[in-house]
């Protein structure tokens, strides 16, 4: 008897707390409870911005500072998985793929659900409020209302003082 395909779940993380805390939350409660069984199969993505996006890619001398952005920008991508590997080993959850897409984060995120055919995404909130957020457009917003599946927002609880 042939073995069913596990539905996937992508994360999608970027270099923030609350992003990490996604991930954490999502291997605390769907990978950790089953080591080696897992209900879904993992793949955590890391929306690398273009370099010209930030930059702004505005006036004279811009070109020059291209290759020097985009270096820091693979050191940052290079960092953020890291760490993301590091939890999943700490939570002893090997059995992951780790991807950078190079874009805007809200498609980054919306075409990896597309390309791995996933049954969930998840991403973290930042807590903005709402001016914020519409002046920074809000990932997990788009992705809500874009992504064809389900999409989970993991928010960070406040420390209550």
């Amino acid at each position: 008897m042939a073995t069913a395909e596990k539905s996937v779940m992508v994360v999608g993380i970027d270099d923030s707390e609350h992003s990490f805390y996604a991930l954490q939350w999502t291997l605390d409660h769907f990978f950790a409870p089953f080591p080696g069984t897992a209900p879904f199969k993992l793949v955590i993505v890391h929306a690398k911005p273009s370099p010209a996006t930030a930059v702004g890619l505005a006036g004279p001398g811009a070109a020059d500072v291209l290759p020097y952005v985009e270096a820091d920008l693979k050191k940052i991508a290079a960092r953020v998985i890291g760490k993301a590997h590091e939890i999943c080993s700490s939570k002893s959850v090997t059995d992951v793929i780790l991807e950078v897409v190079e874009g805007d984060p809200r498609n980054v995120m919306c075409e990896a659900v597309e390309k791995h055919h996933a049954s969930i995404l998840v991403v973290g909130s930042h807590g903005y409020g709402a001016i914020k957020r519409a002046v920074l457009g809000s990932v997990s917003d788009y992705c809500a209302h874009h992504a064809h599946c389900t999409v989970m927002i993991v928010k960070k609880p406040k420390i209550k003082h």
